[in-house]
């Protein structure tokens, strides 16, 4: 078998089945939402395409629900919790993997054993903090909330990336008079740099899809997030406003593929770095 045809049938192939089976729930979604209702429930039309497309159910849901107010919400909550993590994880990642001190490898691990605790144990012991705080049904009790699930990863992460960098680089800047901080700055966070965005783009997602803690802590229509306003608000009893809700999953979507397209590589370089830990 000659070279051309071996990589066909080895790597082309194969790789457009994948995309295939990974693009088509985003296929789907954008049928049922251009779909207009008669053909939802019409078993003789093809469900794969539609000859009538139609935006209603986009209209519908821009302007007769609180997508709107839920996307500003969910961006709003992503980015603070994000923001919050990284800036505790990389500061406890690089005094675990940069400062030479006894039991620094069992502290990582422990660390990242708080994450594998279920988030359904935790959230009833910080519904009271929450309702002490005064943050009941505010964002901000999301804001508050998600670091205790992404600071853990993240400090996973950011540990085997700072362990695979040489320390050789600080100390020479160290003999130059830098600080500690100014080695911080001007050294490692630069050389961790895909390290970081990794824990950016991951800490993010995790956020816009949070499900639980955003359906406890958050009550009133116009506060709540994506998920938890699409599966609440658009489903009525047994009713599923498949239209609506496609079109919200699709538009909810949006915000994080585009994450994923711009840092996809860095994403990818950094675990590559975790792992090796």
């Amino acid at each position: 078998m000659n070279r051309p045809a071996a990589r066909l049938l080895t790597f082309q192939l194969p790789l457009a089945a994948f995309l295939v089976f990974l693009l088509f729930p985003f296929y789907w979604m954008l049928v049922t939402a251009l779909k207009p209702n008669r053909d939802l429930y019409n078993l003789t039309v093809n469900p794969l395409w539609t000859w009538t497309p139609t935006l209603d159910h986009v209209r519908r849901l821009l302007w007769d629900t609180h997508f709107l107010p839920w996307m500003r919400n969910t961006l709003v909550i992503s980015v603070g919790a994000t923001a919050l993590s990284l800036a505790a994880s990389l500061l406890a990642a690089y005094a675990i993997g940069r400062l030479r001190f006894r039991g620094s490898g069992v502290l990582g691990i422990t660390i990242f054993l708080t994450y594998l605790v279920p988030p359904v144990i935790l959230f009833i012991p910080l519904s009271r903090i929450v309702s002490a705080l005064g943050l009941w049904d505010r964002p901000a009790a999301l804001v508050l909330t998600y670091p205790t699930f992404l600071v853990p990863f993240c400090v996973w992460l950011l540990l085997g990336y700072f362990r695979t960098l040489p320390r050789e680089l600080e100390d020479c800047a160290r003999v130059d008079g830098a600080s500690r901080f100014q080695v911080m700055r001007y050294v490692t966070f630069p050389l961790a740099l895909p390290g970081i965005l990794s824990c950016l783009i991951f800490a993010f997602t995790l956020s816009w899809n949070e499900y639980l803690y955003a359906l406890v802590f958050l009550s009133s229509t116009d506060q709540k997030t994506v998920p938890v306003g699409l599966a609440t608000e658009l489903v009525t009893g047994d009713v599923f406003q498949w239209g609506p809700l496609m079109a919200g999953a699709l538009l909810g979507s949006v915000p994080v593929a585009v994450a994923y397209s711009f840092f996809v590589e860095h994403y990818v370089a950094a675990l590559t770095g975790a792992l090796k830990e």
